[in-house]
């Protein structure tokens, strides 16, 4: 939980510090993340492929098979970071035809295409994290975010507003700020894999490993629908965002607040749902489906108790929250009301994202992207641009529209773990 937390406090660090520059950065800020977070949650999706399939490997005893995952993972992320890279770049240079404000757009730019030089150690750093999770250990990925915040606050305050000698980069010093914080993260996980015998093997092992087309299609195979799925979701907030930067900065920074404070719940319980994938592929391997389906209900039960409590407290300090990212008072008003929206959607949020994780225990995760299409580019976006700009309902509208889309995603996900279970229990009795 602390380590997938800790992906997205990076951007909401980032946030605080530059909502004190000013108002007009926080919306160029989120205008970027708008953009830039399609490309990184569709490369850290393609990189879950390799979770179930170490962990399977890792259950049975195969050691060998989980470091010929682990390099030829390392390929296809590499690959993968390439191209995402290179298209978000090329994105860069529409951003101005994107109906945004043109003052917003100027500082957006510069700090998008640093954010994007950033996509390549991050995708490095996911495969170290999602192939030692697949071994079962969460601990180190959560040294390694917690460590590399800390120096991305310390380098934020330095870069952004020019301290101990540097100059004043403001926006685009949070953008050098997380450039060499996630280009630290990789380091860190190889000087460990070095330190540790018990993860030094797979290195050993890895050099006997050659690249396998079979394998790379199996990790392209697993991680593709997972990444397509992680897409559609993603597109219809960062759509969203663009939509909101149709009607006008405030809103826009408004709209980068609140989102901002639900995604770091939502990246709480996506720890919940890594750990989800992790007990059910071990128990869904060794054949014991009873354990399989508690693991997954336990992880229902955490989210409900966790995504119940921050709903109430966004409810209760939503004319506080926005205060930490902006003094000003109209940005604050309407972050306060979207708050509201957001307390909504906290339940409906956690449930998708754990029973998608149990999903991919199973390495069932094509159904879940027709799913993910149908909740989220069928409903939520069109709801959420007719309630906005067709009945006046105002920026409010496009939150509704994510209540309507993550419920019916966390119905349809339920429905389908559910079936699948039922699926085995019967292969098994038979």
């Amino acid at each position: 939980m602390l380590s997938q937390a800790g992906q997205v406090m990076v951007q909401q660090v980032d946030n605080m510090m530059v909502g004190r520059v000013g108002t007009t950065e926080l919306a160029a800020a989120s205008f970027a993340n708008s953009i830039f977070i399609i490309g990184m949650v569709m490369g850290m999706g393609f990189t879950f492929g390799l979770t179930p399939l170490a962990g399977h490997a890792w259950a049975a005893g195969n050691h060998r098979k989980a470091a010929s995952l682990f390099r030829n993972s390392f390929l296809t992320n590499f690959v993968m970071a390439i191209a995402l890279a290179v298209v978000l770049y090329g994105l860069s240079f529409f951003m101005e035809h994107m109906g945004q404000p043109p003052e917003v757009v100027d500082e957006a730019v510069p700090y998008f295409r640093i954010l994007v030089i950033s996509m390549v150690p991050f995708l490095m750093y996911f495969t170290f994290k999602q192939f030692v999770e697949g071994l079962g250990n969460t601990a180190i990925a959560m040294y390694i975010t917690l460590s590399a915040n800390l120096i991305n606050i310390g380098l934020n305050y330095i870069l952004i507003f020019g301290k101990l000698g540097s100059p004043a980069f403001g926006l685009n010093g949070a953008g050098y700020a997380t450039l060499i914080a996630r280009v630290l993260m990789p380091a860190f996980f190889l000087v460990v894999f070095l330190k540790r015998d018990w993860l030094k093997r797979y290195f050993i092992l890895m050099r006997d490993a050659i690249f396998l087309k079979k394998e790379i299609r199996n990790l392209i195979h697993v991680g593709y629908p997972i990444s397509g799925q992680m897409l559609l979701e993603v597109s219809a907030f960062a759509l969203s965002g663009i939509m909101m930067g149709w009607i006008g900065e405030v809103p826009l920074a408004a709209h980068q607040i609140a989102l901002g404070l639900a995604s770091v719940t939502f990246m709480i319980v996506t720890g919940i749902a890594s750990g989800t994938t992790i007990r059910v592929s071990h128990q869904y391997s060794r054949g014991d489906y009873k354990n399989m389906y508690k693991a997954a209900m336990a992880s229902v039960h955490l989210v409900l108790a966790f995504m119940g409590t921050t709903a109430l407290a966004f409810l209760i300090f939503r004319g506080f929250l926005p205060k930490i990212y902006t003094p000003n008072p109209e940005v604050i008003a309407l972050a306060a009301q979207l708050l509201i929206m957001a307390a909504i959607f906290q339940v409906f949020d956690g449930m998708q994202v754990v029973m998608l994780g149990a999903l991919r225990g199973l390495a069932d995760v094509k159904k879940a992207m027709v799913h993910a299409f149908f909740a989220y580019l069928v409903v939520n976006l069109p709801l959420g641009y007719l309630l906005t700009f067709t009945a006046n309902v105002g920026p409010v509208g496009i939150w509704i529209g994510f209540v309507a889309g993550l419920g019916i995603a966390a119905v349809l996900f339920f429905i389908r773990f559910r079936k699948q279970y039922q699926v085995l229990i019967g292969k098994n009795v038979h």
